[in-house]
């Protein structure tokens, strides 16, 4: 069954704690090991460690390194000083999104950091090598492993291995572990204080036994793609491929802020313009069941008539609430936290209310 998938350097780890595996992306991922429930509450409440090996990691590198991450992406990346991180996009010519990434300053103008999908890793690679205005760039996708270190308790047990002091939100530092030169970025996907580490792969099988057993103290545990799932729906944060993806009004998915078009020019720029100025037809809303039942991507939102406003992109049942949550693009005018809404569940029309997010 899962011959032939991409493995990370510690999927000998997930097999011995008794993960459950799954096919992800092309990945032989752990999707969960003590359950999603666990799991969840376990982030929320104390720490967790996942396993974002899977990701990748792009290399700008040279006097155009940033040159071309201006042109290619949609946030103002010359705003970065070295140790600086960034949330941006890469856009397409129709004003869609090739991906939303992470760019971490390793040397301002001359080299760059960048943390892409897993699942858009060639894609992403060859877009920029296509579009590319003189920049060295390298895929190092397979020198590094990546562990995220996230929940109240994360920096507790980061400190116990690096030194933290003084760091904000999403910096990143280069320090050694063992003699290992690591690098601790201060960003997240779940809503809670931590970080993430790039070790190089071949040391990364060791740092996660050490963080395990050094963690026990802060009831720390190994957590699955699965509460990862439901950590950055509670916290309504975009996953490409369900919110976002190539079609996407980025506006209409709440990231308009990343576009910096009154800053600089960027590739796609005039038809992003184009779709802002013709105005949103919908938007994207978290909303709650007020029955049983769990929305899924792809099921139709409906008015009290039933006729169909929209969509789900992601949905689930929430831990901590007991209660089932949803992210989905509605129409203008059920924008409103308390709009009612319903959702085609296999034909059973389920109420629902739009709510504030984060759910959390």
């Amino acid at each position: 069954m899962f011959k032939g998938m991409k493995k990370t350097p510690l999927v000998t780890e997930h097999e011995k704690l008794g993960a459950r595996m799954v096919d992800f992306a092309g990945w032989y991922m752990p999707v969960q090991y003590k359950g999603l429930r666990e799991e969840h509450l376990c982030v929320r409440n104390q720490c967790g460690l996942f396993d974002v090996s899977h990701m990748g990691e792009i290399r700008f590198k040279g006097p155009k390194a940033l040159a071309s991450l201006e042109w290619m992406t949609t946030n103002q990346v010359e705003n970065l000083k070295k140790g600086q991180a960034q949330y941006s996009l890469i856009p397409n010519e129709q004003g869609g999104l090739i991906d939303d990434i992470i760019i971490y300053c390793l040397e301002e103008n001359a080299d760059y950091l960048v943390c892409v999908n897993a699942s858009n890793i060639e894609k992403d690679f060859n877009w920029f090598v296509k579009h590319n205005k003189g920049a060295d760039i390298i895929n190092e996708s397979d020198l590094w492993g990546q562990i995220a270190v996230q929940g109240p308790r994360a920096t507790e047990l980061l400190n116990k291995f690096f030194d933290l002091d003084g760091m904000n939100s999403f910096e990143l530092r280069w320090q050694n572990w063992n003699g290992i030169r690591c690098g601790i970025a201060t960003t997240g996907y779940t809503g809670e204080k931590g970080g993430e580490i790039f070790v190089p792969a071949e040391h990364t099988a060791a740092l996660w036994k050490a963080l395990l057993e050094k963690g026990a103290e802060f009831g720390t545990q190994p957590i699955g793609l699965g509460a990862r799932d439901t950590l950055r729906t509670e916290m309504k944060y975009p996953l490409y491929g369900h919110e976002i993806d190539e079609d996407s009004h980025p506006t209409e998915a709440g990231l308009g802020w990343v576009f910096k078009i009154q800053q600089k020019d960027f590739l796609g720029k005039a038809a992003f313009v184009k779709k802002t100025a013709a105005g949103l037809k919908q938007k994207l809303v978290g909303f709650k069941f007020l029955e049983r039942g769990i929305p899924r991507q792809g099921y139709p939102l409906l008015d009290a008539d039933k006729k169909t406003i929209g969509r789900v992109t992601s949905g689930t049942m929430i831990p901590p609430l007991d209660v089932s949550i949803g992210i989905g693009y509605v129409d203008k005018a059920f924008t409103e936290v308390g709009s009612k809404i319903w959702v085609d569940v296999r034909g059973r029309a389920v109420p629902a209310e739009v709510v504030k997010t984060p759910f959390k």
